[in-house]
């Protein structure tokens, strides 16, 4: 029933509510049910159905938005104000990136601009893999001290 109602809507925290209360109400009306030869979750799917019909119907559906759905609307997430930030903030850790020792400069473009996994880098590096996630905590915190205060 969970996973009917969670494709249906989509929202794992509703999916639960309305699971409940599909129970909830076949056994408030289990006594009233006669055996017909039908499959008895033919009768769940039902109850569930006809609940998800009503909260889609319900305005308070009509007026929920989810928070990932602001977050993509939202002005200040894709602005040419937040472009010129990011490309500062990249610009700076660049920067930052050039101050490392060779070791740690070589480590943070493999695991973060490349996207090598630690086994990739330790490969590469001729490094064990605990040498190289040592190495990139000390530059990861290298560079946290190395860029300017409000980019932190």
């Amino acid at each position: 029933m969970f996973r009917y109602v969670l494709f249906r809507l989509g929202d794992r925290t509703l999916a639960e509510d309305l699971t409940q209360e599909t129970f909830l109400r076949a056994l408030r009306r289990i006594s009233s049910v006669s055996y017909q030869g039908r499959d008895i979750g033919a009768w769940f799917v039902t109850i569930a159905r006809n609940l998800i019909f009503d909260h889609v119907k319900s305005s308070r559906y009509r007026l929920e938005s989810t928070t990932a759905d602001m977050v993509e609307h939202s002005p200040t997430t894709h602005g040419p104000e937040q472009q010129v930030i990011e490309n500062a903030t990249n610009s700076e850790l660049l920067k930052a990136i050039d101050k490392l020792n060779q070791d740690q400069q070589d480590c943070i473009r493999m695991r973060f601009l490349q996207g090598l996994s630690v086994a990739e880098t330790a490969q590469r590096m001729n490094r064990a893999e605990g040498a190289v996630k040592a190495l990139q905590h000390r530059a990861v915190r290298r560079l946290a001290q190395l860029m300017p205060e409000g980019l932190r």
